[in-house]
């Protein structure tokens, strides 16, 4: 704790999501403490009380703890046995890891969710080709294999049509303490994310219901509020993640990523920490998700989440042909003088998340354009 009393917040890894504190908490007057495992790490770049270590060794988790109020997370990769350990020494660590186990592992997550009611895609965990035929008998070709452990991105998920090509994917080796995941393939109209903040004395709230496009696996785009989804539905979305974040004791912020049919909602994942699916926030909400998911770990009130214009649009700048990023804020800053930029300070590699834009405003079509354009822009698919 600070000589003024603020409580010092540690943050387990040293991503964007973490650099994308830096500002808020500096506003509330928070400190930060950020474990990462290089000095050139997004978050590194930005908060100057940076702890050099691997989420996964217990004696650096120890001794960046030390001194912290609250221990929460970047990522969801800390194993719960060493969170256990941290808890044990009297360390505040949110969310707990019970609650996290279900974003480490999708077969408990799906559980779980089983066990409360929600709605989730038919699955079943499978050890062999038969498992999955028989599964396929019962929900149709193609099947989802998930590994249950270790995925993210796309990564550790395939869609496959036959016997075959799921006997390709069983011969890929799974990670560590890992279980294949078959579910049913949903025939979705559009991919949604409810996302609500939590805290330890169970106030809560939620923000509007997005739409997400995904590309090869990777989030792309976001538009807050999803266009076009009845009210009942964007409540019902809503419920479902209130719902969640309750019955698994979730503190922080809390992603609900779903499948919408057009009649019914499915949850797919999800995600206890700030997410991609709400960048738009930062400048699209009364409270951003990072100042809520600050304020919920430390049981502060919480912030308002409602939109601060009818829409906001969040486009990822995916790495591309232009090396120095810097070097396109020229044109894009003096096209669109309301675009905002945000760049996480990571090295260009095709295909990876180095920031993001976001404009809000009321034409929602113009919306998209700018943002899209200023993407690409980035991204050397366009050079006007």
């Amino acid at each position: 704790m600070s000589r003024d009393g603020a409580p010092r917040v540690g943050i387990v890894g040293g991503g964007q999501l973490a650099r994308m504190s830096a500002a808020p908490a500096a506003a509330l007057g928070i400190g930060l403490r950020v474990l990462a495992t290089s000095p050139d790490e997004s978050a590194a770049q930005v908060i100057n009380d940076v702890a050099l270590g691997r989420h996964d060794d217990l004696d650096a988790l120890l001794a960046f703890a030390d001194g912290c109020d609250v221990v929460t997370f970047d990522h969801e990769h800390v194993p719960p046995a060493h969170l256990e350990q941290l808890e044990a020494r009297g360390i505040a660590v949110r969310p707990g890891p019970a609650a996290l186990f279900h974003a480490q592992d999708k077969v408990h997550m799906r559980q779980s969710l089983t066990d409360i009611g929600v709605p989730c895609p038919r699955w079943r965990v499978v050890e062999a080709l038969d498992h999955i035929q028989e599964f396929a008998e019962d929900v149709g070709w193609p099947v989802v294999l998930k590994t249950s452990r270790g995925g993210y991105d796309g990564k550790g998920v395939w869609v496959v049509a036959s016997p075959d090509a799921a006997a390709d994917v069983l011969a890929v080796p799974l990670p560590p303490g890992a279980q294949w995941l078959a579910e049913e393939r949903i025939d979705f109209v559009q991919e949604l994310s409810a996302q609500v903040a939590r805290s330890p004395h169970g106030q809560a709230v939620a923000y509007p219901v997005v739409r997400t496009v995904q590309k090869d696996g990777i989030c792309a785009e976001v538009i807050a509020p999803a266009p076009g989804l009845p009210e009942n539905r964007a409540v019902q979305a809503q419920e479902i993640a209130l719902r969640v974040a309750g019955d698994l004791n979730v503190t922080g912020m809390l992603a609900v990523e779903m499948f919408d049919d057009g009649y019914q909602l499915y949850v797919n994942e999800l995600a206890m920490r700030p997410h991609n699916s709400g960048h738009w926030s930062i400048e699209g909400a009364r409270t951003s998700q990072f100042e809520n998911h600050l304020r919920a770990v430390l049981d502060l009130p919480l912030g308002d989440p409602h939109l601060v214009a009818p829409y906001a649009v969040m486009v990822n700048i995916l790495g591309g042909d232009v090396g120095n990023l810097y070097s396109a804020y020229r044109h894009v800053l003096a096209r669109d003088p309301g675009l905002k930029v945000h760049l996480y300070g990571k090295q260009v590699r095709p295909g990876r998340k180095v920031g993001h834009v976001t404009v809000v405003g009321h034409d929602l079509d113009a919306l998209v354009a700018r943002a899209r354009h200023a993407a690409d822009y980035f991204a050397g698919v366009i050079d006007e």
